[in-house]
């Protein structure tokens, strides 16, 4: 046994040649014994003694030390093996092997300490580290990388894909899966306190802001003459001790505008706060009868000081557009918004109509033809304000389009008064590939009554030309027509059809409507409205009043705007079956079978509830060509407008919408509970 033990023992590669070296000698020893005995033989003898001697030698030490070489290669390499165990075991950087599933195999005493479990520990991974699962282990020989958290501490952990099919085909002792044939071998790399540097840069970071009042004017003519002063000593008071308690700095610009810088440690205790300022400043009273709001505009992050100023002044833009009262932080292309929870003051002031249609008159005069477009789904609002810029093209003589794609219900009636009338143009009317073919360089776009791109009858037609101009009464979003060389948007207006109405008044002089246009305008008005009870100021009655001395027909209008009996059998139903949600928010679905303009229905039910005692806002779902839309309506005690931009939307503070797709009507209504139970958690309405 012991002998059939030693003839398996065998010695390979460089160690089996160079032990073997001498036998080859020997061989070379023989061949030159033979060429001496060719000379002479008893030399040849003589040297055969020495050959014989030397083999024996040769032969007596191979076999006496062979046995020994094993044994100090043997105990070499268990000695090694132990020393490489020992530097594993101590290694500084935790290590650890898993099988292909995640399961520890083993793990070093600092791969111990760190998960804080005993080396001895072998259940999964998931169960100390839950960030490595399935879904993050490496697969066929690739390696990966993840952060992690244990307790306070952040890790990298490395993994790396590790076969041993070579080491288990030639140990057969028990059959494994070549699926199997293989480990993970895992180190942790502790980037705590780089991690803890980066955020210290990170927070110690100068973010740029810019403080405007946004009724600066309006609030000094509301008190007496001898206390302005003092009132706006106060706001200054309390916007330099806000920012001192951020550890900012606060410089006038000019007597309504501010500019601020401090840490972005900082920001996150303003957002938290929702920028608390907003409201502070509305408490300062001395008499004055219109409480002051502010705007704030925010930028950071940019790649210089110069970029996170123009940031804060997009941000300012934006706030400015959606109304004031708010702020608005842009971190490149992430704009968030806080606040917003005023109505607009209407500026009693119509200078701003009279420059934007000089300079519309203009722009239409340099341009060889006009091509109008509202949003998609025209509403009336929409098509009585193109009525009008169209009315505005042809008293310059220029050739005008209006871009229709589906004509819905409600505007039917309106367009039908327009074709075939002998006074119009029959391409008075496009769709959307004669649109495209329209326009070019030499054309006019002007966009009515949205300044969204995307919400855009023909958004192509944005890109084929250069001069564009928007007139829109919604408040602005992140998303915004780029570009425009004439941009018009006052969130205070009831209408788009309110706002082209003073522009007329001041395209022209004696201009004149045709009584079927100041009709269409009229009733965009009477909608956007609700018939003259929502959001109305002074100028809107003066725009009325223009329409009406122009031929607007009030009973005319109001018999255009009766409903069938199914469409008031949907709406009673409607209303009938609403839910109130959280005991303020009316919550209803308006059924679309067998109505023409489902939507239109949706959002005079949501009017409707409105008059219901304790409803601050209501919305109601309809499902109309696959997509999902939500009228939201409210008065004056929530902002719908950005509950309805949370759900992709937007509109104004008291009149919103939201469009959505791939979702029925149930999955909206709770997205919708959702988020308005967020934005309460929040307190953001």
């Amino acid at each position: 046994m012991k002998k059939s033990m030693k003839q398996k023992v065998k010695y390979g590669g460089k160690l089996k040649l160079y032990l073997q070296w001498s036998w080859y000698l020997t061989v070379m020893l023989i061949v030159m014994n033979i060429l001496v005995y060719v000379v002479n033989v008893k030399a040849g003898f003589l040297v055969s003694v020495f050959v014989v001697l030397y083999g024996l030698s040769v032969g007596f030490i191979y076999q006496y030390y062979k046995p020994r070489i094993l044994r100090e290669m043997t105990s070499f390499a268990a000695q090694y093996a132990q020393v490489q165990k020992i530097i594993l075991q101590e290694f500084m950087v935790p290590y650890a092997i898993l099988d292909v599933d995640g399961n520890i195999l083993w793990m070093n005493e600092a791969f111990s300490k760190a998960v804080g479990k005993d080396t001895n520990y072998r259940r999964n991974i998931t169960t100390v580290i839950p960030h490595i699962n399935r879904n993050v282990l490496p697969k066929n020989e690739e390696e990966k990388e993840v952060e992690i958290q244990i307790g306070n501490l952040d890790f990298s952990a490395k993994m790396q894909w590790i076969s041993t099919e070579v080491m288990m085909e030639e140990i057969q002792i028990v059959d494994i899966p070549k699926e199997k044939n293989a480990m993970i071998a895992l180190y942790l790399f502790d980037k705590t306190e780089i991690n803890y540097y980066i955020r210290e840069n990170q927070e110690q970071r100068l973010v740029t802001g810019l403080i405007y009042i946004d009724n600066y004017e309006e609030a000094l003519e509301s008190i007496e003459e001898g206390r302005r002063a003092l009132l706006v000593a106060l706001i200054e008071r309390k916007i330099n001790k806000y920012m001192a308690n951020m550890d900012g700095i606060v410089k006038k610009l000019e007597k309504d505008k501010y500019f601020v810088i401090f840490q972005q440690r900082r920001l996150q205790e303003l957002e938290k706060n929702r920028f608390s300022l907003l409201e502070e400043v509305k408490t300062v009273n001395i008499g004055n009868e219109m409480k002051v709001t502010l705007s704030i505009g925010i930028g950071l992050n940019g790649s210089s000081y110069l970029q996170n100023y123009e940031f804060a002044r997009v941000a300012m833009e934006l706030a400015l557009g959606r109304g004031g009262d708010q702020a608005v932080v842009k971190e490149n292309e992430q704009i968030s918004y806080y606040g917003g929870k005023s109505q607009q003051v209407e500026k009693s002031t119509r200078v701003k109509a009279r420059v934007k249609a000089q300079a519309l008159r203009e722009f239409i005069g340099s341009k060889e033809n006009v091509v109008v477009m509202g949003h998609k789904n025209t509403d009336i609002d929409s098509f009585g304000a193109s009525i009008g810029i169209y009315r505005a093209a042809k008293l310059m003589d220029k050739k005008a389009h209006i871009v229709l794609g589906d004509i819905t219900a409600s505007i039917r009636p309106w367009v039908n008064m327009f074709l075939n009338n002998k006074d119009y143009d029959e391409d008075m009317f496009v769709n959307h590939e004669e649109a495209m073919e329209l326009v070019s360089e030499k054309t006019v776009v002007v966009v009515v009554d949205t300044n969204r791109p995307k919400m855009t009858e023909c958004e192509q037609l944005l890109k084929q030309t250069k001069t564009i101009v928007v007139l829109d009464h919604h408040r602005q979003s992140s998303d915004v027509i780029q570009n425009a060389v004439l941009s018009y948007i006052e969130t205070y207006a009831s209408s788009a059809c309110e706002m082209v109405a003073e522009v007329l008044q001041y395209f022209a002089e004696g201009i004149k409507l045709k009584a079927v246009e100041a009709d269409c305008i009229y009733a965009g008005m009477i909608i956007d409205t609700n018939n003259f009870v929502t959001k109305t100021g002074v100028r809107t009655f003066e725009a009325a009043a223009f329409l009406r001395r122009c031929g607007a027909d009030v009973t005319r209008v109001r018999k255009m705007f009766r409903n069938d009996m199914q469409s008031y059998k949907a709406r009673a139903e409607a209303v009938r079956h609403a839910e109130v949600f959280e005991n303020a928010y009316a919550i209803s679905t308006c059924p679309s079978e067998n109505l023409e303009s489902p939507t239109i229905v949706g959002a005079q039910t949501a009017n409707e509830l409105l008059n219901i005692i304790g409803i601050k806002a209501s919305f109601v779902i309809t499902e109309y060509n696959n997509r999902i839309y939500i009228s939201a309506r409210a008065i004056d005690e929530v902002n719908v407008q950005i509950i309805m931009e949370r759900l992709g939307g937007g509109g104004h503070m008291n009149i919103a919408g939201a469009q959505m797709e791939g979702v029925s009507i149930d999955e909206a209504k709770e997205k919708l509970e959702k988020v308005i139970l967020e934005m309460k958690k929040e307190g953001a309405i």
